[in-house]
């Protein structure tokens, strides 16, 4: 990959990270609920989901999904429902004082690993937005592991960064709010109402 095509997708990976969506959300809803630190734990499950996204474009099936509505239509439901889930379920959460909080401890890394794995690999349009993304940054007649090395590891670079030091960086403004029950209920009942949101936008944005 030549320097001027990197710095291309360097400004590209840049801007997709940037915008917000589901994963952001969760990047700052477990900045808010675990502390700035261990949010990368659920950061790090949404690159998981990016590099199988990737491997699933390169292996060709993300072709597939694309060209099969009934494929696309499922997962696109699934996606949707789990964030209904995650949006509900962070609305009708109990506000929690101190000492509830010091008792009960903070979600453990694998908990949140496993959501923001599930995020972004429930987002099919991701599936297809790579799909179109992808063979921009990779040439055919070179080699395509090492091409597909520095597109993945340049995209999951830049998000972490992005995830890390913007969102859930961002997400600290907000702690005042959770040192009080009714600031939490409000946080959540934002959040959560955002999640839902992003589950609307997935089904009836096409």
């Amino acid at each position: 990959m030549t320097l001027s095509l990197w710095l291309s997708l360097l400004g590209a990976s840049t801007l997709i990270s940037f915008t917000p969506g589901a994963g952001a959300i969760n990047t700052m809803t477990n900045s808010l609920n675990s502390g700035f630190r261990r949010s990368l734990w659920g950061i790090m499950g949404q690159q998981a989901a990016l590099l199988i996204h990737v491997m699933v474009v390169a292996a060709g099936v993300g072709l597939l999904v694309s060209r099969s509505p009934m494929a696309f239509t499922l997962i696109r439901y699934a996606g949707a429902a789990y964030l209904v889930y995650l949006g509900v379920r962070l609305i009708l959460a109990k506000a929690q004082g101190a000492d509830d909080i010091a008792v009960q401890g903070r979600e453990s890394a694998v908990a949140m690993f496993r959501r923001g794995l599930w995020v972004n690999l429930l987002n099919p349009k991701a599936i297809v937005f790579f799909l179109a993304f992808t063979p921009q940054f990779i040439r055919l007649d070179a080699p395509a592991l090492p091409q597909y090395l520095i597109f993945i590891g340049t995209i999951i670079v830049v998000d972490i960064v992005v995830m890390w030091l913007f969102f859930a960086a961002s997400a600290k403004s907000f702690s005042r709010f959770t040192a009080t029950e009714r600031g939490q209920r409000i946080l959540n009942l934002c959040f959560g109402t955002l999640f839902i949101f992003v589950a609307a936008l997935l089904i009836f944005i096409h």
